[in-house]
């Protein structure tokens, strides 16, 4: 009984204590939430909490007519979806090649690999070499820098090596060559792991906004984050006004819009999208995130 009644006790404690952590996580986003649907003076008297005082939408809307907003949008969806592609494939390609017995010089490979995981040239010669592939200002740069990455080649490889060698043997009896047994056997039964890391790389492509600050000065070409990096500079709120024209720039002069309610809005609407991503793969994370935790 005092056994049972001390289990109870545990399990309150623990709830209680990750409930905590919950909050803690969750309040900053919504009080930003609550910032940006809040008016700009309102806001800048402070003691905004939990709903806001003087609701508007006229943040939001100043940060959508904002006509770069639609072109960065394409190309952060671009760069997402074809560099997290190209990553996925030639990292998981790499690792496979890797996890194999019979490569020859694979402790090489590897160690060459993960040489980059720790050791960098630094963004001198990075702009260099970026430079000599004439990769600047074109969005190539998104893509072929970020083509390859150690870590998740090392997730990838204890994966792999974990698969059961009796069916890939079966694959090559039956005349299967290495890229139709990665291709048809490999990828298929590799859902979890395949799942998250493309997850995680999605969502950094999507981040990504240093590429587009350095190696980009074209305006065409600049993803959503390196223009959530320039609405956020303080004097991002008078550009945005001269591009609103007739009674709405005056209606939202006459709510005062701030830097903050403005920068808030901005972080959402870019936020969002990736976000919305999270459900659909949720159900692989558990399966991806224990790769190479059990050995058998």
């Amino acid at each position: 009984m005092k056994k049972i009644d001390s289990d109870k006790a545990l399990r309150l404690v623990i709830y209680a204590v990750l409930t905590l952590v919950c909050l803690t996580i969750i309040y900053p986003f919504w009080n930003l939430i609550v910032i940006s649907l809040n008016t700009g003076t309102d806001t800048a008297r402070g003691g905004i909490m939990m709903w806001p005082r003087e609701f508007t939408w006229e943040n939001y809307k100043l940060v959508f007519k904002d006509t770069r907003l639609v072109t960065a949008a394409k190309i952060s969806v671009l760069k997402t979806v074809i560099g997290t592609g190209a990553q996925i494939l030639f990292t998981s390609i790499f690792a496979y090649g890797v996890s194999r017995r019979e490569l020859k010089f694979k402790n090489f490979y590897m160690k060459y690999a993960l040489l980059t995981m720790y050791v960098s040239g630094g963004l001198i010669p990075s702009y260099i070499l970026i430079r000599t592939l004439h990769l600047i200002n074109t969005f190539w740069v998104y893509v072929v820098p970020a083509m390859f990455s150690a870590w998740n080649m090392v997730i990838f490889k204890s994966f792999f090596e974990n698969l059961p060698e009796g069916l890939l043997e079966s694959a090559k009896i039956d005349g299967a060559g290495e890229y139709m047994t990665f291709f048809k056997i490999v990828v298929p039964i590799s859902g979890p792991v395949f799942a998250s890391l493309i997850l995680f790389t999605a969502v950094d492509q999507w981040n990504g906004w240093f590429e587009g600050a350095i190696y980009i000065t074209n305006q065409k070409l600049i993803p959503l984050q390196t223009l959530l990096k320039q609405i956020i500079s303080a004097n991002t709120a008078g550009q945005l006004m001269d591009q609103v024209s007739g009674t709405a720039a005056e209606k939202l002069a006459e709510e005062t819009l701030t830097s903050k309610s403005l920068s808030t809005a901005a972080m959402f609407v870019t936020t969002i999208p990736i976000i919305m991503v999270y459900p659909f793969l949720q159900k692989y994370f558990v399966g991806g995130m224990m790769v190479g935790s059990i050995k058998e």
